[in-house]
């Protein structure tokens, strides 16, 4: 008999060790080789390798023999931000960037903390996908920061805030098509997590929008107080 993930049991805390020692690698020899030649090359591999882990899995939920509506649909945040950090990674657009920076050290990290995981435990499929997903976009968020010197811009905030805002009301008007619950906005997940703290729905909506947006403004400050801040600007790669 398979047994069921526990949030804060073996595995959980393997995972959240192995996302901090891949967190401390990228960051340490980022700024080491930040500028040296082949570091574009090399993200272009990560991108790669985003798409080639997200791909098949996301074509296997979509089969017959896996399709449910309430979770095999791309709609999640995490879902989003796997295809904008390939993106990131490989053309260094500032959008797709600016997704990556404020999803990737915010919205993912909260899923990894308090996980809506409810399925077997390592090897399934369902804890690799879960996983390398929200794993694979923190690491690329570290690699297009410290290795690629890409930096956050008040005008990516407004960007990832009016994206983040539309996308919510879109999924608000799909759940109640479909009666699924993607991004959480139509109702508080199952699992415990911070939305707990935040009020009864409608109004930990509007707490969550408040809060991220201050969490975002302090990830965004220290790149851009002074003139020194900002490393460089996120240029498109040359073809």
């Amino acid at each position: 008999m398979e047994r069921s993930f526990a949030a804060y049991g073996v595995s959980h805390w393997a995972v959240l060790g192995v996302l901090s020692a891949g967190v401390g690698v990228l960051a340490w020899f980022g700024g080491r080789y930040r500028g040296r030649p082949g570091v574009e090359r090399l993200g272009r591999v990560f991108a790669v390798v985003l798409v080639a882990f997200h791909v098949p899995i996301q074509v296997y939920d979509l089969t017959p023999a896996r399709f449910d509506i309430e979770h095999s649909l791309p709609f999640q945040v995490s879902d989003l931000s796997w295809m904008a950090a390939a993106v990131a990674l490989w053309f260094r657009k500032e959008w797709a960037y600016a997704l990556t920076y404020y999803w990737g050290l915010t919205l993912v990290p909260q899923a990894l903390l308090t996980p809506a995981l409810n399925g077997p435990e390592f090897p399934s499929i369902d804890f690799i996908s879960f996983w390398g997903q929200h794993l694979l976009v923190v690491w690329a968020t570290v690699y297009l920061t410290w290795w690629l010197g890409l930096r956050p811009s008040w005008r990516g905030f407004g960007l990832a805030a009016v994206v983040t805002v539309c996308w919510g009301l879109v999924m608000l008007g799909f759940n109640a098509v479909a009666g699924t619950n993607y991004l959480f906005v139509s109702r508080k997940p199952d699992n415990p997590s911070l939305l707990d703290l935040m009020g009864d729905w409608p109004w930990y909506l509007g707490v969550e929008l408040v809060v991220g947006l201050a969490a975002w403004a302090l990830l965004t400050w220290p790149w851009t107080r002074g003139a020194r801040a900002g490393a460089r600007t996120v240029e498109p790669a040359a073809e």
